[in-house]
C-alpha cells in the first residue's frame, strides 16, 4: 500500500511536468507563425536548447550539493510559471501588434527555469523508488507515462478551446506550472551531499558529472545523445505550421488534420505512451546499443513520411509518421535517463541526468532548430514572401522534410559503425 501511494504522487508529478510542456510545444509555432513572427520560430524553440546548455547541469549540482531536488524543482516551477503567465497576457494584450523583443524575453525566462525540471523530476522520481525498495528500470516506465498522458491532455485543451493560434496556451502552461511548483514541495525529500571534505574545484562544484566524458563508452554516448538531440524540436516547431499551410488547398482546408493539427500531432504522444511501457523488454533483450539505433531509424521514418504525406489520401502517411515518434521519442530520452541512472555513483547522478539534458535538448536541439528554421527559410518562406505557388511551397516543405529523414539515415549509420558494441550488453 505505501508502494503504490508512492507511485500515486510521482505519476501526479510526472503528468503535470508534461502537461506544462504540452499546453504550448506543439502549437507555438502556429502561433507565431499567424502574427508576423514566422521566421522567429527557431529562436523560440532553439532557446530551450541553449537555456538546456546551463542550466539543467547548474540546477542539478544544487539539488546535489545544497538544497534538496523537490525543492529546487518547486522554485523553478514557481518562476517558470510567473513567466510564463506574464508572457501570456502580454501576447493577448497586444494582439496582432504583439512584439517580438517583449514575448521572447518573457518566454525565454520562463523556459530558462522550466528546463531543469525535467531532469529534476527523474531524479526525485529515481531517488523516491529506490528509497521504497522498488526497481527503477521496471517501476519508472509505467510513472512516466503518465507524463506523455499530461502532454496529450494539455495539448486537446489548447486544440479543442481554439487556443492553437493564440498566447492562451502560454497562460494554460503558466497555470499548470504555479500548480506543480506547490506540489513539488510535498513529493518525497532527496538527500544532499552532507561530506564537507575538502576537494578539487570540481568536486567542490559538483562537476563531477564532466568526469563520465573520460570513459569511451560514456563519451560515445553522450556525443550521440547530441548528435540525435538535433531531431528532438523540428516537428515540435514545424509539424504544426507544416500542417497549417494545407488551408492554401481547397481539397484540404476543411479535413480534420488542418482544422485540428494538434489532436492528430498527439498521436505521437499517445504512441509515446504505449512504447514506454515496452522499454524494460526492449532494454534487456536488445540492449542500449540497438535500442538508440532504433531510435535513430524511427527518426527517418519521422521525418520521411511527413514528407511524403498530406491531410488527405495521403493522411495515413501522416499517423505512421506519429507511431515512429513514440519510438524514437521514447527509445531515446527514457533508455538514456535510465542507462545514466545505471552508470553513475548516486552522488553524482542529477548532475549526470543534467549533463544528459544540455547534450540533448541543449546543444543537441540548439543546433538542429536553428539548423531546421534555416533550411525552411530556404525552401519555404523566401518562396513564400516572393509569391510562390501553394503548391512550390508544398514541394519546399517536402524537400525539407526529406534533408532532415537524411541526417538522420546518416547518425544511425555513424551510431552503428562506432558506438562500443560492449555497450549493447544486457541492462539488469
Amino acid at each position: 500500500m505505501k508502494n503504490r501511494s508512492l507511485q500515486i504522487r510521482l505519476i501526479a508529478a510526472n503528468f503535470l511536468e508534461f502537461a506544462v510542456w504540452g499546453a504550448y510545444l506543439t502549437s507555438m509555432g502556429r502561433y507565431l507563425g499567424s502574427h508576423g513572427l514566422a521566421s522567429n520560430i527557431g529562436i523560440f524553440y532553439s532557446i530551450q536548447g541553449i537555456m538546456s546548455l546551463f542550466m539543467p547541469a547548474l540546477m542539478g549540482i544544487v539539488a546535489d550539493r545544497w538544497m534538496p531536488a523537490q525543492k529546487v524543482m518547486g522554485l523553478c516551477h514557481a518562476l517558470a510559471g510567473a513567466f510564463m503567465l506574464a508572457a501570456g497576457l502580454y501576447g493577448n494584450m497586444a494582439g496582432d501588434a504583439v512584439q517580438f523583443g517583449p514575448i521572447f524575453a518573457l518566454y525565454a525566462l520562463s523556459v530558462a527555469f522550466f528546463m531543469p525540471t525535467i531532469a529534476l523530476t527523474n531524479s526525485v522520481a529515481f531517488n523516491a523508488l529506490v528509497k521504497g525498495g522498488l526497481d527503477t528500470v521496471k517501476d519508472f516506465p509505467p510513472i512516466r507515462v503518465f507524463g506523455t498522458v499530461g502532454f496529450i491532455v494539455t495539448m486537446w485543451i489548447v486544440d479543442l478551446l481554439g487556443f492553437q493560434s493564440t498566447p492562451l496556451q502560454f497562460v494554460v502552461s503558466g497555470a499548470l506550472s504555479l500548480v506543480l511548483a506547490v506540489y513539488a514541495f510535498t513529493l518525497p525529500n532527496c538527500e544532499v551531499k552532507t561530506d564537507q571534505k575538502h576537494g578539487s574545484l570540481v568536486e567542490a562544484l559538483g562537476l563531477d558529472a564532466f568526469k563520465l566524458f573520460r570513459q569511451k563508452k560514456m563519451a560515445l554516448f553522450f556525443m550521440f545523445s547530441m548528435l540525435l538531440g538535433v531531431c528532438l524540436q523540428i516537428t515540435n516547431g514545424f509539424a504544426n505550421p507544416f500542417l497549417g499551410s494545407f488551408e492554401a488547398f481547397p481539397e484540404f482546408a476543411d479535413t480534420f488534420g488542418v482544422q485540428h493539427s494538434n489532436i492528430l500531432i498527439s498521436i505521437s504522444q499517445i504512441c509515446e505512451a504505449l512504447c514506454i511501457l515496452f522499454i524494460p523488454f526492449f532494454l534487456k533483450k536488445f540492449g542500449i546499443k540497438n535500442v538508440m539505433l532504433m531510435a535513430m531509424l524511427a527518426w527517418v521514418l519521422r521525418f520521411g513520411l511527413f514528407g511524403a504525406g498530406n491531410p488527405g489520401t495521403g493522411v495515413w502517411m501522416f499517423v505512421l509518421s506519429c507511431v515512429a515518434y513514440g519510438f524514437a521519442f521514447d527509445f531515446f530520452n527514457i533508455s538514456g535517463a535510465l542507462y545514466i541512472d545505471q552508470e553513475t555513483s548516486q552522488d553524482m547522478r542529477s548532475s549526470a541526468q543534467g549533463l544528459f539534458m544540455m547534450c540533448t535538448n541543449g546543444f543537441g536541439a540548439t543546433i538542429g532548430t536553428l539548423s531546421a528554421q534555416a533550411v525552411i527559410d530556404h525552401f519555404v518562406y523566401l518562396p513564400q514572401a516572393a509569391g510562390a505557388t501553394p503548391h512550390a511551397v508544398w514541394e519546399g516543405w517536402q524537400a525539407a522534410w526529406y534533408l532532415f529523414a537524411a541526417y538522420a539515415l546518416v547518425v544511425a549509420v555513424l551510431f552503428w559503425i562506432f558506438f562500443d558494441r560492449k555497450t549493447s550488453a544486457k541492462q539488469a
